[in-house]
């Protein structure tokens, strides 16, 4: 499942897509959804936004479409007068007189009146989306030191999308790598200083994410190993996915372990 900095590239990539042209094309595969089609072609898209692992793409009126990919959603793009090649179903398609953005195999697609957008079950229970937030490490650090996260192991909680929103499997491992922190560290046993290291490490690794396409390892390091020969999934991380390989810092071998059903890699001298 793409992870928030993922789902926060390609909102930008819609949102290039389509511009602030009229939709010429608005077509949902749902027939519940097609009374809407009336109220919004003809309007632009204002902007596209992320929850987390949810997108939202906002229209002129304020009406919004809510999408998650959950597994297997996926956004591809085309000229208007052509759809690409592929096996999967079409669920949305939005097109200006350019460009068409498309949904495929994604089934949860809703459309919001504006007032009723903070009421929906997911958005109401998501935590910081730091990316289209733009929250700096100091935000972040006030919003980490809560009391309700207080007992709660990093491990766990990282994936816990009311906390940080948009943090996967492999963002997880990255942060507490950063951060040197071991996955079973609780927020109350951490000082200040540490809670402020947490904060930058999530606002580090998600916006290298985002930058990178998903490299969040040091970004000299891996132009270096790629140039040597490397292949990605093993220069694109610190720990995620190395069990066993050597930790870029230390030569300490790489351990892989299972926190909330989810593979976790850790450096054990690194991380305290």
């Amino acid at each position: 499942m793409p992870e928030g900095p993922e789902m926060y590239r390609m909102a930008q990539k819609i949102q290039r897509s389509l511009g602030k042209q009229p939709l010429q094309e608005v077509w949902f595969a749902f027939q519940e959804l097609q009374p809407w089609v009336e109220q919004l072609e003809g309007q632009s898209v204002a902007s596209v936004e992320t929850r987390g692992k949810a997108l939202l793409i906002v229209f002129q009126k304020g009406q919004v479409i809510y999408t998650h990919n959950q597994l297997y959603g996926r956004w591809l793009f085309s000229a208007p007068d052509r759809r690409p090649d592929t096996g999967r179903q079409l669920r949305l398609a939005l097109s200006t007189s350019n460009r068409s953005a498309l949904l495929y195999s994604a089934s949860d697609i809703e459309v919001l009146e504006p007032e009723k957008l903070e009421q929906h079950p997911f958005i109401a229970r998501v935590g910081l989306d730091l990316l289209s937030s733009g929250a700096d490490w100091q935000e972040i650090s006030h919003w980490i030191a809560q009391d309700r996260f207080r007992g709660r192991q990093l491990g766990h909680l990282l994936l816990d999308q009311s906390f940080l929103a948009g943090v996967g499997n492999y963002l997880r491992s990255e942060i507490l790598f950063y951060a040197g922190l071991r996955p079973d560290r609780k927020i109350k046993q951490l000082n200040d200083q540490a809670i402020d290291h947490l904060a930058d490490a999530c606002h580090e690794m998600m916006w290298r994410s985002v930058k990178t396409g998903g490299v969040t390892n040091d970004a000299e390091r891996a132009t270096s190993l790629k140039h040597a020969g490397w292949k990605r999934r093993d220069y694109r991380h610190y720990v995620f996915s190395r069990a066993g390989q050597a930790c870029f810092a230390c030569d300490t071998p790489i351990q892989k372990t299972s926190v909330s059903s989810r593979r976790l890699y850790y450096c054990p001298n690194c991380q305290v």
